[in-house]
């Protein structure tokens, strides 16, 4: 079992990733994306994950968290091996244990941004009005407590975004994926967002993995691995030198 020594204790690894591989049909042909990577995250840190467009980042994090099937390997989520699950214990499973920031934000456009935020805890079963006041808690601390009440459509790009890592958090899952969440957000705002993750989703028993190319916030990972052409060519807590 991967294990960590925390508060002179041991911890399952966050995800324990071996001979992961990934491959698509291109026409005719196979197109491998992932050769064979092993890996683990581990609790208690923010985990960047970068690279060049097509290197392979965001099928990693898709296959970690339960969205992509491998082609081949195996991924544990906290001692769980996910792709052993039935399609319903997976649902379950990422339910209660994963809040995903997405790059398209996949905001619902019929309700406004408070529901949006609060959609995790109404579907484990929390009362509407406790889960949207829970939501518009953490809209507070993202500084757009006065959009709780709009819809998506009249909502900024950086606004939506926020919604969606509220939505991400608000749940306080044990692991937090986020592709690109600071993508839309000036620095100040994109500052703010990092603090947030940090705060709610890294601690003992958590783990925040981060997709990104925003090199204004590289200084606050704990750890970065660079994908290349679908291999893991660094793994250390400083962006290797041409990066």
């Amino acid at each position: 079992m991967d294990t960590k020594a925390i508060g002179g204790r041991s911890a399952e690894a966050a995800i324990c990733a071996r001979g992961i591989t990934r491959d698509f049909k291109a026409g005719q042909s196979t197109i491998r994306v992932l050769h064979g990577i092993d890996t683990d995250i581990k609790p208690g840190e923010m985990t960047f994950v970068v690279g060049e467009s097509g290197s392979g980042k965001t099928t990693l994090i898709s296959i970690m968290c339960g969205i992509l099937w491998p082609t081949d390997g195996e991924v544990k989520v906290f001692g769980t091996d996910i792709y052993k699950l039935s399609d319903a214990e997976l649902v379950n499973f990422r339910l209660e244990n994963i809040g995903f920031i997405f790059q398209q934000y996949n905001l619902i456009p019929s309700i406004d941004a408070a529901a949006n935020a609060a959609v995790p805890l109404i579907a484990q079963g929390m009362r509407v009005g406790e889960a949207r006041e829970k939501a518009k808690a953490l809209l507070e601390k993202l500084n757009i407590g006065d959009q709780a009440d709009k819809l998506p459509n009249q909502l900024s790009g950086g606004q939506q975004q926020r919604v969606a890592i509220a939505r991400a958090l608000v749940h306080e899952p044990r692991l937090v994926v986020c592709d690109e969440p600071t993508a839309a957000l000036d620095t100040s705002s994109g500052r703010r967002v990092m603090d947030l993750l940090r705060e709610v989703a890294v601690a003992e028993d958590r783990a925040c993995i981060i997709v990104t190319h925003d090199n204004r916030i590289f200084d606050l990972a704990d750890r970065i691995l660079v994908l290349e052409d679908g291999l893991v060519t660094h793994d250390g807590t400083d962006m290797p030198d041409g990066h």
